[in-house]
This record gives structure tokens, sequence and C-alpha cells, in this order.
């Protein structure tokens, strides 16, 4: 059966936050739970007419590692056993267009470009093939890292402060359902300049492994994320850099650094 693709938006106009779909150059308005049987009111806006935000905001982020053959085999790593991942907080939630602001402390500033995986519906303990059921969508994500940080303390590896800054996790511009993940290529492009350019189907977890597995650590809410993780050719931005995140079908997430 083909799946019929939807291009979820939220977007601001005037005082209102909204959401509905992108068809074209045009947004077909929802009212409701993006989530849980949104109804269309019958209005369509220009999407040159509103200011468009992260398409969601997330109750929680979590963001995996060594989930990529090809940068685990870079990097000397065997394939994990189980999905390793560590928590953004909501303070790194960014939308298409923001600026990813550099933080106070010293250290480069690195962008990961990642497929993001959005939960749909309550999911605990759900089977591998069970687990497509729970995924609403996709979107693109820039998991961005002070690399520096990680290892500064011998004592503690500090994944969650060096991920955690303000601005860190920029998301967008779209959640696109009925997508097949396995087909789809991940792009970042660092000032007109192409730095990753991946397949998803090189993931150690797939997406449905992914939900199937962590649904049995924790409860996953509508609207939470799970970041992929990335692969080769993660590097450094300096400021006055753009950085754009591009997957087919989702669209491309544009953000400064500054």
């Amino acid at each position: 059966m083909i799946m019929k693709i939807q291009r979820w938006i939220r977007f601001q106009t005037m005082d209102a936050v909204c959401f509905g779909t992108l068809e074209g150059d045009k947004i077909r308005v929802f009212q409701g739970d993006m989530f849980n049987s949104p109804v269309p009111t019958g209005e369509s806006m220009r999407l040159d007419a509103v200011q468009v935000l992260a398409p969601l905001v997330p109750g929680k982020i979590l963001a995996m590692w060594n989930n990529f053959h090809a940068l685990g085999k870079k990097l000397g790593l065997e394939p994990p056993a189980e999905p390793l991942y560590l928590i953004k907080t909501p303070n790194t939630l960014l939308a298409p267009g923001g600026t990813i602001k550099k933080p106070l402390c010293e250290g480069k500033v690195v962008f990961e470009g990642e497929l993001a995986i959005v939960i749909g519906r309550t999911c605990f303990n759900v089977s591998e093939e069970e687990a497509p059921d729970y995924v609403f969508g996709l979107t693109c994500a820039n998991d961005v890292t002070v690399s520096e940080i990680i290892a500064r303390d011998p004592t503690f590896p500090q994944w969650c402060r060096a991920k955690g800054f303000d601005t860190f996790c920029p998301l967008g511009p779209v959640i696109a359902s009925g997508l097949d993940p396995a087909m789809l290529v991940v792009r970042t492009i660092l000032n007109d300049e192409v730095r990753q350019d991946y397949p998803i189907n090189d993931m150690v977890f797939s997406v449905a492994q992914l939900v199937s597995k962590i649904s049995k650590d924790m409860t996953l809410n509508p609207g939470d994320v799970l970041l992929c993780g990335t692969s080769v050719g993660v590097g450094s931005m300096r400021p006055g850099s753009t950085i754009e995140i591009e997957i087919d079908g989702i669209g491309k997430l544009k953000n400064r650094f500054e």
C-alpha cells in the first residue's frame, strides 16, 4: 500500500500559533491536536505570509550515539548491542531560520546533520513490527555540539552539557509522514559546501528498531523526538556560517551560526 505523504508545518501569524499541511507554497490550516485527529478549518495561507516555527515542541529529545556503520568504522568502534543515547534539553529547540548562538564557554562548535523521528502515539514496550504505527513522521535535525567539552573532565563524560546549550537542536522545516526512512539520504551543507551525504539505510538500528527498543526503557509520548545519530563528515562551524540539513521529501533546515 502506497502511503500518502503529508508535510506538517507549524507557524505563527499575527499573535496566533497555528499548524497545517504544506502543499506547494500554501498551508492548509488545521485545528485541534496535530497528533490526535486534527481537523481542517477550510482556510489556507501562503507560506511566505507566515513565520515558520519549529514543527513541534518536543516533550523530550533523545539523541543516538554510534548508530551508523560508516562513522563507527572510521572511529574504530564496534556496533553497539543496544541503542546508546543521551537527552537534549528543551531549551535547545530552534526553528528553521533561527540563529544558533555561540556559547559563552570556549571550544569548537560542531554540526551533526541527522534524521529525526517524531512519535505520534503513546508508546511503551512495543514490538519492532508494531513500532511504525507509533511514528507520526520524520524531520531534519542538527545535533549541535561543543565537542571539546565531552571529555574535558576525565571522571565524567559531559554529553548532555556539550549538546545542551540554547539553540543547539534546530528542527524542521516540516514533519513528513508517509516516507520510507530506508530510502532517505541526509545532506549537510556548510557555506554552500556539501559536508555530509549519507544514506539512512546505513543505520545500526533502524527507525522501527529504535522506537521498539527505547520504548522498552521508557514511555514515549506524542511529540517526543528521537535523533537517529549522524555519520561521517561531521565538522566545526565558525561564527558567520550558514548550515543546512537537507532530506528529500522533508526539505531543507537552514540556520545561521553567530
